[in-house]
């Protein structure tokens, strides 16, 4: 027994220092997110369109703090929530009014927001509203037409990649994917997301779930989720910030942790509209 006890006191030291220091708390957090995160698009409706404006709204909350909290005297300290709210309302707009139409909405946070970034963030402050609401629109509509076994696909893809880019990163190590932008993601830790996004794929082609597109279509979600991660990183890099915010603990803030996600999602909205992506299920 003793010997045992000397295994787990050894395997609870590296789990709180070391590279596994924040492991516990991200794991817990990342539990209850994709717990709450599968009760909104099983739920979908009326509640998956109120949740997606509210992650919105706190995406573009950070967003106005990244882009400008740095220099106070662009805004008044309020300026951050004020657009926030509004994002929040301009995306349940556009998913509850029918047609495509909507999606232009995007242009009130921007015109309206602009005027409190900093001028050196303005055309990153738009690209980022953009990409977040149209992100959201996607999520909803693809939930909606597609149906939940897509979505689940999707996001699925997009947290496979991130783990194993954690843990196999941080294992094995190796060269930096783009050390200039995000000098924690690595070669093994990229190819790692690559790779189960493609054994992903064949489960579903080869259970008869979707056809041979889906191994195609998987790494790419994989390959656009890490883009989009990587485009939030270049972000905080530009406006020297660690994290968008700490609303999430061991995560840092919701942009950081819906980044990648926003980056498949815009690429399966396109899919979609070019009749490319793959339907999961009946």
């Amino acid at each position: 027994m003793t010997g045992y006890s000397n295994i787990f006191d050894r395997l609870r030291g590296r789990l709180k220092g070391g590279q596994w220091g924040d492991l516990r708390q991200r794991f817990g957090w990342g539990v209850l997110l994709l717990i709450l995160g599968f009760a909104m698009v099983a739920v979908a409706g009326i509640w998956l369109q109120l949740g997606v404006a509210l992650i919105c709204g706190l995406m573009m909350w950070e967003l106005v703090r990244l882009t400008s909290w740095r220099h106070p005297e662009f805004h008044p300290s309020h300026h951050p929530i004020l657009i926030a709210i509004l994002s929040g309302l301009v995306m349940f707009t556009m998913l509850a009014v029918p047609g495509d139409w909507p999606m232009l909405l995007v242009l009130v946070p921007i015109l309206i927001g602009l005027g409190g970034t900093h001028r050196h963030q303005r055309m990153a402050y738009a690209s980022f509203t953009a990409a977040i609401l149209w992100a959201g629109y996607s999520l909803v509509v693809l939930r909606e037409i597609r149906g939940l076994p897509t979505i689940l696909w999707i996001v699925a893809t997009v947290v496979q990649s991130d783990v194993l880019g954690y843990f196999v990163g941080r294992k094995i190590g190796g060269r930096k994917f783009w050390p200039s932008i995000s000098p924690k993601k690595t070669w093994s830790g990229t190819l790692a997301g690559w790779v189960g996004a493609l054994v992903l794929a064949a489960i579903l082609m080869l259970s008869g779930w979707s056809g041979p597109g889906v191994l195609l279509v998987g790494p790419l979600l994989a390959i656009a989720g890490q883009f989009g991660d990587i485009a939030e990183s270049w972000l905080k890099r530009r406006v020297d910030a660690k994290d968008s915010s700490e609303l999430i603990p061991g995560h840092g803030g919701v942009l950081d942790r819906f980044d990648a996600m926003a980056g498949a999602l815009l690429l399966a909205l396109v899919l979609a509209l070019l009749h490319l992506l793959p339907q999961i299920g009946d």
